[in-house]
């Protein structure tokens, strides 16, 4: 299934009124989230300030929650269970795009060396599309979250996500795969084929209550890829199979921080 069509499915289920959910004692709550991605990628170098300030993109969100501590039916609640007055499904669909360059000393202004060069010349993009479920646990009760017993409400959670990416590597300095071009670690060792893998999501977060059908969202989420393709590069492969490249240690991975708006069905 493309792109196009797992967002149009997404927005059926989640903007439709479902009877399915209020027979079975479901309410909605719908919301949009935004906000800077850093991107941890083969690109710079690993706990250095400027690679992960530099390489941050963008991304935006469309999220449906299923609330269990509320009846869209009846207008009333559901029975009383510490599962209901503690955790939401979150359904979410997401799209976020960053651009790469490598930074960090081994790229400073003093290098002067062919491989200097060569980094600084390779630049890079990627494009990524997600979608996912995360269970949702709230610490206080939802409850009186909702009636307005207070005006703040902590959360956590985790999920796991689809993820289609789409990467673009080239170099200022010619066709990539030449000596001039490319350090010998990515040489057969990026990728401009889009492709697909998992993402285990994990987020802590909290929400403000703007309204009696309305909340504040700042969600702070780390989400790890199930591979190391998503940015592109991949120094530890090449056409000879895996080479050992000792500073690639992990897969590529995001943190995201965003906020978002959140509406409930009635």
């Amino acid at each position: 299934m493309n792109t196009r069509n797992l967002l149009l499915v997404f927005l059926l289920l989640a903007f439709s009124k479902q009877d399915v959910y209020s027979q079975l004692g479901f309410s909605n709550e719908l919301g949009i989230i935004t906000g800077p991605v850093a991107f941890y990628s083969d690109y710079g170098v690993r706990n250095d300030f400027e690679t992960n300030s530099q390489n941050v993109g963008i991304g935006i969100g469309l999220v449906h929650y299923i609330n269990f501590s509320y009846r869209a039916d009846c207008n009333c609640y559901t029975k009383a269970t510490y599962f209901n007055d503690h955790f939401k499904i979150r359904n979410e669909i997401d799209y976020h795009k960053t651009n790469f360059s490598h930074y960090g000393p081994w790229v400073d202004p003093d290098k002067t060396s062919i491989t200097a060069e060569q980094l600084r010349g390779m630049k890079g993009s990627t494009t990524v599309f997600d979608i996912g479920t995360q269970l949702e646990y709230f610490p206080l009760s939802i409850r009186d979250y909702a009636a307005g017993d207070y005006k703040i409400a902590p959360f956590i959670s985790m999920g796991l996500h689809w993820v289609s990416f789409d990467p673009e590597v080239h170099s200022e300095l010619g066709p990539l795969n030449t000596p001039i071009s490319t350090p010998d670690k990515y040489l057969n060792a990026f990728q401009q084929e889009p492709g697909n893998t998992w993402g285990l999501v994990t987020s802590v977060g909290i929400r403000y209550k703007l309204t009696p059908l309305s909340d504040l969202m700042l969600d702070s989420r780390w989400q790890f890829y199930f591979s190391n393709w998503v940015d592109g590069l991949n120094p530890s492969f090449d056409n000879n199979g895996l080479v050992e490249v000792p500073e690639n240690k992990a897969n590529d991975w995001i943190y995201w921080l965003n906020l978002g708006y959140i509406y409930y069905l009635d």
